[in-house]
């Protein structure tokens, strides 16, 4: 038996001294690093660094559906070794995470996004501002009627300049889309969120009627009076006669 692996180890040397006489470098295979896999009950995992110490992870859970379950948010302070657990009821499933500052008073705020499970809400937003290990929960602003012309989900949040934008397609009364897009920017006053649309579409231009054109008025026509009615009207004025 150890003769037949010394005999191995041989081959497997002479290959390598011949590949190297050649030139030739041996192939070396990089595998990209996998994502770290979420164990069930646990379904969604993101790690949101404030500041350095300052760390907040978001996770969701819940068995036997995927349409509601529970969020957590999970602050470390670790400078002060402190340890808070914020928890809350989820409808949905997490799309993404943010963190923003739109007060800038320096205390982060939190905002999870949340895929609806129905037409009536596409989309959930829980959102909290942490102020010295506590969390007080803020009330994300619903679409007012004009808003919600032509809404049909597929939105898209993202953070630019500390703000908070959010923008979606629009869609006909055939429910088929538009081409056009409506844009909202928020904000933070007084710890209320602040909305404001940038976007003009055709949801908030009336339609107008293009009215068919009004006839030309005609004029009467200018008679051209002859030399004989002329001294017909001059005869009948020298009697008394119209």
């Amino acid at each position: 038996m150890k003769r037949h692996v010394s005999i191995y180890f041989l081959i497997l040397a002479g290959g390598l001294l011949a590949g190297c006489s050649n030139g030739d470098k041996p192939a070396v295979t990089v595998s990209a690093p996998k994502a770290p896999q979420i164990m069930p009950p646990f379904r969604f995992h993101k790690l949101i660094e404030v500041s350095p110490g300052q760390d907040y992870d978001v996770v969701s859970w819940g068995r036997g559906t995927t349409k509601t379950g529970a969020f957590a948010i999970l602050h470390s302070d670790s400078a002060e070794a402190k340890f808070v657990t914020t928890t809350g009821d989820l409808t949905g499933t997490i799309v993404d995470v943010f963190n923003t500052d739109m007060d800038l008073d320096g205390n982060p705020e939190i905002i999870i996004q949340a895929k609806g499970i129905d037409t009536n809400n596409y989309v959930n937003i829980y959102a909290f501002e942490f102020t010295n290990g506590h969390a007080e929960k803020l009330d994300f602003p619903r679409l007012t009627q004009g808003q919600r012309r032509g809404y049909r989900g597929e939105d898209n949040f993202y953070v630019q300049d500390g703000k908070l934008f959010r923008e979606f397609p629009l869609f006909d009364a055939n429910a088929k889309p538009n081409g056009q897009k409506r844009q909202l920017e928020y904000g933070m006053y007084d710890n209320s969120f602040t909305v404001k649309q940038l976007s003009k579409d055709s949801a908030n231009v009336k339609s107008t009627v293009i009215a068919e054109p009004k006839p030309a008025e005609t004029k009467p026509k200018r008679v051209k009076h002859t030399e004989e009615t002329r001294h017909k009207k001059k005869h009948h004025r020298h009697h008394g006669e119209e």
